[in-house]
């Protein structure tokens, strides 16, 4: 259960606030930025009460999305601790590498010889959180056509291999198993969804072909 201290009451603040003023929404949509960290810090917290770990799930895109104009690394150590700084930047993406797949590469290589336990922790309900929204959004058919387009890569096949890796990463750095679990139930049911998808594609190509 989370402890709902007055700083981590804080951090929500000082989250939101600088993805508002980064002017950003969950890829595709109007919903405020937001509601992704809280996300991410809810289901952290069915594992865990620690309060750093907690605020790290808040700030966790901070330093990888919001200009250090807005909201810097320095401030953050000020504000939250040197423990909440080296858990984001266990899992912030290094933005100086710029193919998708050599800076996922780096995530994952990091995540799973450098990163704390309480990163990945924190990455993993990250990934949790992002797999739950596509699930969503895949089952609205006025979407589903257009979603992988909010991805670097347009692709589906690579979003299966990201989340692919990710729990593979997080089983051999034993993970909490309800987060391990929740993943790879997330993972089948999007590559259900997407075989199921592809196979009525199929057939109703087939019977055009007719």
């Amino acid at each position: 259960m989370i402890n709902y201290t007055k700083k981590l009451d804080k951090a929500i603040r000082k989250a939101a606030r600088a993805h508002e003023q980064a002017g950003q929404h969950r890829k595709g949509t109007d919903i405020p930025y937001i509601i992704h960290p809280f996300g991410v810090m809810i289901i952290a917290g069915s594992i865990t009460n620690d309060e750093d770990t907690l605020i790290a799930c808040l700030m966790h895109d901070v330093l990888e999305d919001v200009a250090a104009s807005i909201f810097n690394e320095s401030q953050m150590r000020q504000e939250f601790g040197d423990r909440v700084v080296s858990i984001v930047k266990d899992v912030t993406k290094d933005d100086s590498i710029e193919d998708w797949h050599k800076r996922s590469r780096a995530y994952l290589n990091h995540l799973e010889f450098n990163a704390s336990d309480e990163a990945v922790i924190v990455s993993a309900a990250d990934k949790i959180h992002n797999l739950l929204s596509i699930l969503f959004d895949y089952d609205d058919e006025k979407v589903r056509e257009d979603l992988w387009k909010r991805f670097s890569t347009n692709s589906s096949a690579d979003q299966v291999w990201w989340y692919e890796s990710i729990l593979e990463v997080i089983e051999k750095r034993n993970a909490p198993q309800e987060l391990c679990l929740t993943l790879s139930r997330q993972l089948d049911t999007l590559k259900s969804k997407l075989q199921t998808n592809a196979n009525q594609f199929k057939e109703h190509k087939n019977h055009d072909e007719q």
